[in-house]
């Protein structure tokens, strides 16, 4: 098979778990005997490929569907749901694009239609897990026999990641705290309090947030690192703990890598990570209560869980695996535009 990958045009103006979610799937699908590449439609057509696979449901991508399905070329979406929308959300949307439409002679279309049409019209739609599932089904009526749930992986490097050389190129001293992220107020790192490393991009528009960040005591912002840069796997071993308390998040990748560095994380509680096994290692928080995000971060430096049984809560965890899963997907995703039997 020859895959192609892509997004929404302005993707990979700043580099997040979005992004490095299709590198790393590349990169996984390419260690096969298929050929998987992100594709540049200005320069490559859609039909040299065998399937196209979107990432994201959102900014306008149905119309990458709507293409796709009309020159015959099977598509796969990663929706990608953020776990707001929910069954009751999804009623109200529907409700909503059946008065504007009248009242525009459904000329104005919402967001809404636009993620549903995406979704329903892709062969086969991929969900990071059962929550995402259950968003598909309730808030966008997805049926379940559409949906296949193939997890985010982690790289072996953040299993086998040790901090020494990167406690010492930056003059840290392990236990901090560490965020890894763009610097914004929906990933909230206000809330965090002292002792705080940050690792991420901040746009210029974020800067006064930042400041206000770093004028936090002990706090340090090391700007962004290449998901490539070998210090990267050694800052998270070097923390105490892993903070993400954004506002919301699908499946967060820094919390899996976290974990595979042997250190716990608090995380918000509005995502869509299934986190079965991983009692003791994660603490779920409500991003709007700063007085519990910090409770819980300092239960967890007083505390801390063993490091092997961070790292045992996602050792199934591995990109190849998923490449696998994800040949199905796409074999299945083929079949059903053929008009023949898919692969079980």
């Amino acid at each position: 098979m020859r895959i192609a990958a892509i997004s929404y045009p302005a993707l990979f103006q700043a580099i997040g778990g979005l992004q490095v979610q299709m590198l790393e799937t590349v990169a996984a699908v390419r260690r096969t005997a298929h050929d998987m590449v992100l594709i540049d439609p200005v320069r490559e057509k859609f039909t040299d490929f065998d399937l196209l696979h979107v990432f994201a449901c959102v900014h306008g991508n149905y119309t990458l569907v709507r293409r796709a399905q009309s020159l015959h070329v099977p598509v796969v979406v990663s929706s990608l749901m953020q776990p707001h929308w929910t069954r009751t959300l999804g009623m109200t949307a529907r409700g909503a694009e059946r008065v504007l439409g009248r009242l525009t002679g459904w000329h104005v279309r919402t967001e809404y239609s636009q993620m549903w049409r995406c979704l329903h019209w892709a062969e086969r739609c991929v969900s990071l897990g059962r929550l995402e599932t259950q968003t598909l089904q309730q808030a966008f009526q997805v049926p379940a026999a559409k949906i296949a749930e193939v997890p985010n992986g982690v790289p072996p490097r953040f299993f086998d990641a040790t901090p020494d050389a990167a406690l010492a190129h930056y003059g840290l001293r392990p236990g901090y705290v560490l965020c890894v992220g763009s610097v914004n107020s929906h990933k909230n790192q206000l809330g965090l309090g002292r002792q705080l490393v940050l690792v991420g991009q901040c746009l210029p528009a974020d800067a006064p947030y930042l400041k206000q960040v770093l004028e936090l005591p002990d706090t340090r912002h090391l700007g962004a690192l290449c998901y490539d840069d070998p210090l990267l796997p050694g800052l998270y071993a070097g923390a105490g703990v892993l903070a993400l308390v954004s506002q919301s998040e699908v499946m967060p990748l820094v919390v899996l890598e976290a974990l595979a560095a042997g250190v716990p994380a608090v995380m918000t509680r509005r995502h869509g990570m299934g986190t079965a096994g991983m009692a003791g290692c994660l603490t779920e928080v409500d991003p709007d209560d700063t007085d519990a995000i910090r409770r819980a971060l300092q239960q967890m430096l007083a505390d801390p869980p063993d490091a092997a049984r961070c790292r045992a809560t996602v050792a199934h965890l591995c990109w190849d695996e998923v490449a696998q899963q994800l040949l199905t997907v796409y074999q299945n995703a083929i079949a059903t535009r053929a008009g023949s039997t898919p692969v079980h």
